[in-house]
């Protein structure tokens, strides 16, 4: 794929400039593996500049750990010299950022080879990828994301989060509260403002609801006709709850299991699928009878464990997963059933579609996009069928299944020759190196409770 010209491009910066004279700055943004946001800060004057010609940055961008420091496992690092590639605007991604107090703007990138073609080891590059085997159908991707989060407090307690306290009564939360209007109360300011900095920039987030642990909550965001779109959306939603709450002077984590004992941050996902008139392929007024419905779940079931070092790519993400907490450890799938790893919502036959529920707040949008849309693909393509659907208490009548540590997810994923057609295996190496780097340096650390339980005793 060649690099489109610019010229209308830069349309859209002369009428962004000239509509906004107040902004100083513009930031260019570009999420690396961890979906952790990165780029430069550049002024206003250097905008045209980078839209008729891109800006250089490292290929090892890709190949940062948790840390920010490069994993030369990858080959990306020193090995080619730690090399520039460059990196050009995605369309219709420059807006505001209203946390800022000098007038700043945001500007998301991709990047590329210095011929023009897209870069390999760009997560979205991963995802378009997928994505192209459904254009090459015929169909599209309607997909919204689920975001969970919590505010903590800009105080740590030797090290660990703790409950902000309330800006209205001055209180800890410590109960679990799910979806109690008045805990949204509590937090009313920073919250509406996080709605009203996501309207701001075009960021199409409809609903926060309160989650089942202290100062937990949701962001929900509204389905697109565009997988790309949807995971673009979700990164910036991160970024932006995460300055809207410093500006009232609290953090956020999305941290998969930053509390023992309460519920972790899921990122669920939502899709549909589009012909080429626009009608969903799922829609049934039964969907256990639907093809097209049943052949896609079977196909994410299939893949499902060798997708889990994509969901939940953390050492923390595994002590997410509980009955409990309604975090599905077995290849499960029901109607309108919360318990099992595949839910299909039982509303109108036009809305029906696949709510998956196992990745974390701490994973890759664009990661987890791609592995599930490369289950869908396998399964439509090969007729996978999922089985029956589970009626009531998953957890009570299967056995935990998926791999539930980072090394065995690991390694499900560099042995997976399914997901090895969908995913370049050039980029599943360089992912894994990443990953083996943080749980060898994991591994090699000693824990508080090693030196409680075995210092004095053994």
């Amino acid at each position: 794929m060649s690099v489109p010209p610019r010229a209308v491009q830069l349309n859209e910066a002369n009428a962004f400039l000239k509509e906004h004279p107040e902004v100083l700055y513009v930031d260019l943004l570009i999420a690396d593996m961890n979906g952790v946001v990165r780029g430069k800060r550049i002024e206003r004057t250097s905008l045209h500049k980078v839209y008729e010609k891109g800006i250089n940055l490292p290929a090892s961008l890709f190949a940062l750990d948790i840390n920010g420091s490069t994993v030369e496992s990858t080959g990306l690092g020193l090995d080619i010299g730690d090399a520039d590639r460059i990196c050009y605007p995605i369309p219709n991604t420059l807006s505001n950022e209203p946390w800022q107090k000098r007038p700043t703007a945001q500007l998301s990138m991709t990047m590329h080879e210095i011929e023009g073609e897209p870069f390999f080891a760009d997560p979205r590059e991963v995802l378009r990828q997928v994505v192209k085997k459904f254009d090459d159908m015929g169909l599209t991707i309607c997909a919204a994301f689920e975001l969970e989060f919590y505010l903590i407090d800009q105080e740590n307690v030797n090290g660990r989060p703790q409950p902000p306290r309330s800006p209205i009564s001055g209180k800890r939360p410590q109960s679990t509260q799910v979806y109690l209007i008045d805990d949204l109360d509590e937090y009313v300011d920073c919250l509406q403002d996080i709605l009203e900095g996501a309207k701001e920039q075009r960021i199409p987030a409809d609903a926060i609801v309160k989650e089942s642990a202290p100062a937990q909550f949701e962001v929900n965001l509204h389905h697109v006709a565009d997988a790309l779109k949807a995971c673009d959306y979700a990164v910036l939603l991160k970024r932006l709850i995460k300055n809207i709450a410093y500006d009232h002077e609290m953090d956020t984590t999305f941290m998969a299991k930053p509390y023992p004992g309460q519920a972790g941050n899921g990122l669920h996902v939502h899709i549909s699928i589009l012909d080429k008139t626009g009608k969903n392929i799922f829609t049934s007024e039964d969907p256990e009878q639907n093809a097209a419905l049943r052949h896609a779940v079977g196909g994410v079931l299939e893949t499902l464990p060798a997708s889990m070092a994509f969901l939940c790519p953390n050492v923390n993400s595994y002590r997410r997963f509980g009955a409990q907490f309604y975090v599905p450890n077995s290849p499960t799938w029901g109607l309108d059933n919360r318990t099992v790893a595949l839910r299909v919502p039982t509303g109108s036959a036009d809305a029906v579609r696949v709510e998956h529920r196992v990745a974390g707040a701490d994973a890759n949008p664009y990661l987890v996009m791609a592995s599930v849309l490369a289950g869908i693909h396998h399964g439509l393509t090969n007729e996978c069928e999922p089985g029956e659907p589970l009626e009531g208490n998953a957890y009570e009548q299967t056995e935990p299944s998926l791999p539930n540590n980072l090394r065995d997810a690991l390694r499900a994923l560099d042995d997976s020759e399914i997901m090895a057609r969908y995913i370049d295996p050039k980029y599943i190496d360089i992912f894994v190196a990443c990953k083996e780097s943080e749980l060898e340096e994991f591994e090699h650390s000693i824990s508080d409770l090693e030196y409680n339980w075995y210092l004095h005793t053994v």
